[in-house]
């Protein structure tokens, strides 16, 4: 990162942790009792750091307090991984989760997300990524024979222009399959809901709909259908077909009625999507999904 030169750039990073609140959890779980050196709000100024820059170590984040800046903005001089491992094992995790929620709150208010709802449907976007551990230190969450690893489930509220900011996020063992978090993560009748296929699971689908819940997603190719009905399409569409369908076998399959949309992604290769909407044209169906992209990007 260059010099701090402004109200530094890293302190307009950090200004938006309400120190309100982070004294409120200082007090809460006893954060400082006992702590000579590195205070938490030392602590997260230099994790906030190590953050923006990528910094891939502990060894590495001790190391970026060479800078004279760095030092007088966590007001450190010098702190040995050790040391950074020993304090970040004591924290806990629902500390990092209420500083991340009151910052969801603060973009919430300042993007008038309320009032937003109530004109039109909030966009949210669900994906995970999984992180790898080393296995010999987290044998816990083995989920392959020579490595461990979470998963990192994120939701993102898409905003238009491209803009897009996290609100939620689930951590679960790697061998957990991704359809298992759909109930934690669609909890708003309000909002419309994109994600992936490997989110997929008939039964929840059902009681999405059933439930009031709307959303779009990506059906496999090789999935058993049965057309009901097919939906005439402007001459103009990139949508290669639009029909209304019924979803699975005999032994797995949905109750309700699905629409399947096929389209063309930006490299020519075909794509399924699956919905419970049919107030929308398929081309705006086809949008909604390309807008899942954000979250790979923010990934």
């Amino acid at each position: 990162m260059d010099k701090f030169t402004r109200k530094t750039s890293f302190e307009q990073w950090f200004s938006p942790i309400s120190s309100t609140k982070l004294e409120e959890l200082v007090e809460a779980y006893q954060l400082n009792y006992y702590t000579k050196k590195l205070h938490i709000a030392s602590f997260l100024k230099l994790f906030v750091f190590a953050q923006l820059n990528e910094t891939e170590s502990l060894r590495a984040v001790s190391e970026t307090l060479f800078s004279d800046d760095l030092q007088q903005a966590t007001d450190l001089e010098s702190i040995s991984f050790s040391q950074l491992g020993r304090r970040l094992n004591q924290v806990p995790t629902d500390v990092f989760q209420q500083v991340f929620l009151d910052l969801v709150a603060q973009i919430h208010e300042k993007t008038h997300f309320e009032k937003r709802r109530e004109v039109t449907t909030p966009l949210k976007i669900i994906d995970s990524s999984t992180l790898p551990l080393n296995l010999n230190h987290h044998k816990w969450a083995e989920f392959r024979k020579t490595k461990s690893g979470i998963k990192f489930h994120l939701r993102l509220v898409f905003l238009e222009k491209g803009c897009s900011y996290p609100d939620k996020a689930v951590l679960t063992n790697a061998k957990e399959h991704d359809r298992g978090q759909l109930e934690v993560l669609v909890d708003d009748k309000e909002c419309m809901y994109v994600f992936d296929r490997g989110y997929l699971d008939y039964e929840r689908f059902d009681r999405m709909t059933d439930d009031g819940y709307f959303f779009v997603s990506r059906l496999r190719k090789n999935a058993v259908i049965r057309v009901l009905e097919p939906f005439e399409r402007p001459e103009d569409s990139n949508v290669l077909s639009d029909e209304m369908i019924l979803i699975g076998t005999t032994q797995n399959r949905a109750e309700n009625t699905f629409r399947l949309i096929k389209v063309l992604d930006s490299k020519g290769n075909e794509l399924h999507l699956i919905t419970n909407r049919f107030d929308l044209s398929a081309d705006e169906i086809a949008e909604l999904y390309k807008s899942r992209w954000a979250i790979e990007l923010f990934f």
